[in-house]
C-alpha cells in the first residue's frame, strides 16, 4: 500500500484528499496542512516509485502503469481508511490521475481542486515527450526531469518550485521513472476524452497567469463544460499552491467549503499519522 498521511478532524468533517504529480511527493502540499486542517479530515500520499512510497515499488513490477492502475492505488488507501466520499485536490500530472479517479468511482468524488491542470499537450509539449522517449535510454534521466521543469516553470520567480520538484524527482529510481515516463504514451487520446466528457461534478481549475503552456486549454474548456470553474492567480507558474500559497489556499478552501456537507464549525484537530 502507498504512504499515506492523516489528519483527522472529526467524523462530522468532509474529507480532502491530495495528488502530487510525476517526480513529486506529498511535500509538495506543505503549505496547504496547516490551513485545511482546520476545515476537513486531510489525507496526503506518496504516489508509487515517490516520496516514502518508493521503498514498496516492487509490489508492481509484474504490471505495466497506467493511469487506471495508479489510480487504483489511490483507491486502495481510501478502501483502507473507509473513505466512501472525498473532495480531490491535484497538481500537475495529479489532475489526470484525479480525472481518472473520477471516471472509474463518479459516486466518490464529491468536487474537484486542479491546480495547474493538464489538459491538453500543446506543440512545444509534445515535443518535448517526443524528445525524451528518444534519448531516454542514453541520457540520464534527470538531465531530462530538468528540461521539463525549466520549460515549464522558467522565471525566476517559479525558481521554488522548479528546485523542489527537480529535488524530489532525484530520489525516484531511473527504472521507476522510466515507468512513470511511459505513461505519457497514454495522455493524448486520456485527455481527448476528458475534453469531450464533462465531468458531473464541481471541478475548479486553479491556474497562475504565467503558465502558458496549459492555462490556454483549460480556459477554453471550462468555456464548454457546465461545471468546471476557473481562478488565475497572478505571476504565478505551474505550480501556484507553492508560489502563493495564500491565495491558492483561500480560494480552493472557499470553493471546497461551498460543496461540504459537513459542519463549518471550527474545532481542535488531531493529527493522525499512518
Amino acid at each position: 500500500m502507498l504512504y499515506y498521511k492523516t489528519y483527522v478532524k472529526g467524523d462530522e468533517y468532509d474529507w480532502v484528499v491530495f495528488i502530487h504529480g510525476a517526480g513529486g511527493s506529498s511535500s509538495i502540499w506543505f503549505r496547504q496542512i496547516k490551513e485545511f486542517k482546520d476545515h476537513f479530515n486531510v489525507l496526503f500520499m506518496d504516489l508509487r516509485g515517490h516520496g516514502n512510497s518508493r521503498h514498496a515499488i516492487h509490489e508492481y513490477y509484474k504490471e505495466k502503469y497506467t493511469f487506471k492502475t495508479v489510480s487504483k492505488d489511490v483507491l486502495e488507501v481510501l478502501e483502507h481508511l473507509d473513505i466512501k466520499k472525498a473532495h480531490f485536490v491535484g497538481v500537475s500530472l495529479g489532475t489526470i490521475i484525479i480525472r481518472t479517479i473520477e471516471d472509474m468511482k463518479p459516486e466518490l468524488v464529491e468536487s474537484s481542486v486542479l491546480c495547474g491542470a493538464i489538459m491538453r499537450m500543446n506543440v512545444r509539449s509534445r515535443i518535448l515527450v517526443w524528445l525524451g522517449h528518444k534519448f531516454k535510454s542514453v541520457v540520464p534521466f534527470i538531465w531530462l526531469y530538468k528540461l521539463f521543469a525549466w520549460v515549464i516553470l522558467p522565471r525566476s520567480n517559479h525558481e521554488e518550485s522548479r528546485v523542489m520538484f527537480i529535488s524530489e524527482a532525484k530520489k525516484m529510481a531511473k527504472k521507476e521513472f522510466l515507468r512513470w515516463y511511459r505513461l505519457t504514451y497514454d495522455v493524448n487520446p486520456l485527455l481527448r476524452y476528458f475534453r469531450e466528457s464533462e465531468s458531473s461534478n464541481p471541478t475548479l481549475y486553479i491556474m497562475g497567469g504565467e503558465d502558458h503552456m496549459f492555462l490556454p486549454p483549460v480556459q477554453k474548456l471550462v468555456k464548454e463544460h457546465q461545471n468546471s470553474m476557473l481562478e488565475v492567480i497572478e505571476d504565478c507558474g505551474h505550480v501556484c499552491n507553492v508560489e502563493n500559497p495564500e491565495k491558492f489556499n483561500e480560494i480552493a478552501i472557499r470553493f471546497l467549503l461551498r460543496y461540504s456537507g459537513t459542519s463549518r464549525t471550527p474545532k481542535e484537530s488531531s493529527g493522525v499519522e499512518a
